[in-house]
Order: C-alpha cells, then sequence, then structure tokens
C-alpha cells in the first residue's frame, strides 16, 4: 500500500500549474458518447477517476484512444451495452453520468447504485425524479438503477435541493428530448457551465447553465467537437491553502480566479497577500494568521471541497474558528487525525470549534478521502518532523503527481510503499 512520507517545516514557495477539473472531465466524458461522431477532450487531468470512467466506457462499446495523457478521442457510434456495471461505479461516484448520457441517447440505462468516498449521505433521489418528470420509468432492482423510455419529452423541473450530480445528469438526457426543458433551483458550479458549453458545443441548445434556471431545447442527434476542460478551482484552491499553512509564497497557474473568489477572499480574512492576474493567482502568507469563521454552500458559496484544506490552515491561525459543514455530514473525519498531530478541535453535529495551535508535530495518519487526504498532506507539510499519510489512493484520485509537484515548490515528500523506503527517506532528510 502506498504512503506519503513528508518532512515538515519548509514554506512553499515558486509557481505551480493547474490541471483540468475532474468534476467536470468526468461528466463531460459520459456526455461525449452521446453522439455517433469522434469527440476529442483535451486539458484531461490524468487521475485514477479519470482512468476508470475511460474503462468503463470502453467496456460499454465506445472506442477510446488516448492521444497524450491529457488528450482523449472517443466515439460512441458502436455502443451495444447499456449496463455499467458495480465494478466500475464502486470506484467512481460519476459513472452514474453515463445513466443520463444513455437515457439520452439511447433512451435505455442500467447503472449500478453508486459508491466513491465515503464523505455522506449524497442521495439520488433528485436524478431520479428529473428522469421521470422527462417521461422515463425509473426502477431499482438488484442494486441497479434502471431507465428506459419510448420517448423523453421536455418538461418544467423543480429540483427540492440543489444537486450538481442531478443538475448534470438531467441536463443531459433532456438535452435530446421533445420539447423544452426548463430546470430551476439547479446548481451553479463552474462545472456545470462546462458541461453545458460542451453539450452545446455538440449541437445542444442550453440556455442559462451558472443560474437558478437552466432552459434547454432538445435536438435529435449531436456531433463531433473538440472541447478543452476548465482548470480546476480545488487543485488550485488546495496548493493556495498549503501556501497560507506553511508560510509560503505560491502562484498558481492555468486557473480562472473567478472560479476561485469564495477562497480567495477567506485567505485574505485570515491575513494572507492575495495577488490576482488574468489566469493566475498569487498567495502570500507572512506573519501571524487569524481566525476566522466558515460555512460551506453551493457555488458562488465557499465550496465543501475546500472545508479540509481551510480547516488544517485554521489549526495554525490564533484565536477560536469554526466551520459550519453544510453539504456532507461525515467530512469532519480528518479533524481526528488532525488531532494527532496536535490540533486542538471539537466537533458538534455539523459544526467544529478549531482553536488554534502553534505548530503541529509530525505522526502517522490516514487519509480518510480524496480532499482529506490532501489536508492532511497540508498538515505534514507545516509540521515539525516526520509524518506518514496512509490510505493515499483516495488522493490519487483527484490529485495529479501531487507530489512532484509540491517538491517543485521545495517540499520534502516522497510516495513510499515498503518500511525500507520510509527509513531510506528518513536517513535522507534527517
Amino acid at each position: 500500500m502506498e504512503q506519503y512520507i513528508i518532512k515538515g517545516g519548509n514554506p512553499l514557495v515558486g509557481e505551480v500549474e493547474i490541471g483540468g477539473a475532474k468534476n467536470a472531465a468526468l461528466a463531460i466524458l459520459a456526455a461525449a458518447i452521446m453522439t455517433d461522431e469522434t469527440v476529442m477532450i483535451d486539458n484531461l487531468p490524468d487521475v485514477n477517476d479519470i482512468n476508470v470512467l475511460l474503462e468503463a466506457i470502453e467496456g460499454i462499446g465506445a472506442r477510446v484512444q488516448r492521444i497524450d495523457r491529457h488528450t482523449v478521442k472517443i466515439n460512441g457510434s458502436h455502443i451495444t451495452d447499456f449496463d455499467i456495471e458495480y465494478d466500475y461505479i464502486k470506484k467512481i461516484r460519476a459513472s452514474y453520468y453515463l445513466l443520463g448520457a444513455l437515457l439520452g441517447k439511447y433512451k435505455r440505462a442500467e447503472v449500478a447504485l453508486p459508491g466513491g468516498c465515503n464523505i455522506g449521505s449524497r442521495p439520488i433521489d433528485q436524478h431520479l425524479k428529473g428522469f421521470r418528470a422527462l417521461g422515463a420509468y425509473v426502477d431499482i432492482e438488484h442494486g441497479k438503477i434502471i431507465a428506459e423510455a419510448d420517448h423523453l419529452r421536455g418538461k418544467h423541473i423543480y429540483f427540492d435541493v440543489v444537486s450538481v450530480g442531478a443538475t448534470i445528469n438531467v441536463m443531459m438526457a433532456a438535452s435530446m428530448a421533445d420539447g423544452l426543458t426548463i430546470m430551476e433551483n439547479v446548481a451553479k458550479e463552474p462545472h456545470v457551465v462546462d458541461v453545458a458549453n460542451f453539450l452545446n458545443s455538440m449541437g445542444a441548445n442550453i440556455r442559462g447553465a451558472g443560474t437558478d434556471v437552466i432552459k434547454i431545447r432538445g435536438v435529435s442527434k449531436l456531433h463531433s467537437t473538440t472541447y478543452s476542460i476548465i482548470p480546476d478551482q480545488i487543485e488550485a484552491g488546495t496548493f493556495m491553502f498549503a501556501a497560507a499553512a506553511t508560510r509560503g509564497d505560491v502562484t498558481v497557474l492555468n486557473v480562472i480566479p473567478k472560479h476561485l473568489e469564495a477562497t480567495i477572499a477567506k485567505l485574505v480574512e485570515i491575513g494572507c497577500e492575495v495577488e490576482e492576474f488574468d489566469d493566475a493567482v498569487r498567495v502570500v502568507s507572512k506573519g501571524a494568521l487569524r481566525n476566522t469563521q466558515v460555512k460551506t454552500l453551493p457555488y458562488p458559496g465557499f465550496p465543501t471541497d475546500m472545508q479540509p484544506q481551510i480547516g488544517v490552515t485554521l489549526a495554525l491561525c490564533k484565536g477560536t474558528s469554526t466551520i459550519t459543514e453544510s453539504i456532507f455530514e461525515n467530512r469532519f473525519k480528518y479533524l481526528d487525525e488532525l488531532a494527532r498531530m496536535g490540533a486542538n478541535v471539537k466537533i458538534e453535529g455539523n459544526s467544529a470549534t478549531i482553536e488554534g495551535v502553534n505548530g503541529f508535530s509530525g505522526a502517522r495518519v490516514s487519509a480518510p478521502d480524496l480532499r482529506a487526504g490532501a489536508a492532511l498532506v497540508i498538515a505534514g507539510l507545516a509540521a515539525d518532523g516526520i509524518t506518514i499519510v496512509d490510505d493515499i489512493v483516495y488522493i490519487q484520485r483527484g490529485y495529479e503527481r501531487f507530489e512532484e509537484k509540491l517538491r517543485s515548490l521545495g517540499a520534502q515528500i516522497e510516495k513510499v510503499s515498503t518500511e525500507r523506503e520510509i527509513q531510506k527517506f528518513k536517513l535522507k532528510v534527517c
């Protein structure tokens, strides 16, 4: 089992290039099978989730051609199987986007109930509500969601809760339904907009993505396109908080600053200097940082996927901070691990109270999920001594060349898998 071993204490300094947005890419890869023509997608992140989804797409008969690490061609004209097996779904939750894609194109799909990170309840009832509103018969049998329809017809749909997954999934199906679909109370995240732009580049007619109301005029078929994925705002935010926690000076390149507004606002609140450019953001952290309050909210609020990263940083800020997690109820698991490194935290329900400490001490910790794992790496970078992070398979699901990028900023971090490699690292750095 692979681990990260880290010797902390070095401020991160330099420039780091941010890859394509994993959450946008997963949905766009699913949508790519909705045409019989060849689609080319670039700026893909080379991470485990993407590679698993490409295997799932190939497994149902689509042709997948990897041009390079970040570019793929997909042709969905040879799909004969509408059944997405549990082996793929249990690895990555986003395989459920194939439900909307297959239902839209073929009016039939079978997808195993999803898995993914254990960060709390993520019901799919809004997905099913949307598909049923479009005229599909939807049932759950033997652990699978089965959706089929003679015709999909446009409908006025109001989502009970804001759901990124449901917004994207129903948008894909509705793009090939008859007539007009109006979706209200939808998610406004940048990757929702990116998926809509991708579908429009294939000939879909979607308006309003990024607002509360999306209007979709269904089309009978979609065509080929070449498309580039937006930068990953969560990867960018992770490096920005790593700069803050280590008292560093980091410029993240290839970003859209507009997508980072909530993250930037919190960094400024705690005392960092933030400089914005056209496609880059620089974070400088010097002197004592101060406490603040955070509540996770749907975009444009503070993202739940950035909550562990700011939590680690707040544990090193002067004073008492509070975090309210309003999206996923299990997102505080990392705080138990952080306490092993000397953090002073108290969890009550969906709120955490964090009393700032002067520093962390290195310890052996375990990554409970993707973003929490990245946050514990940040803690290790800021800590005194050696930190070992177990279960880094979670981190590799969403961060490309994470340790290499950190090393380019001056971090002392290695990926290891044996006790001998751990001892070798300790001899080298101590």
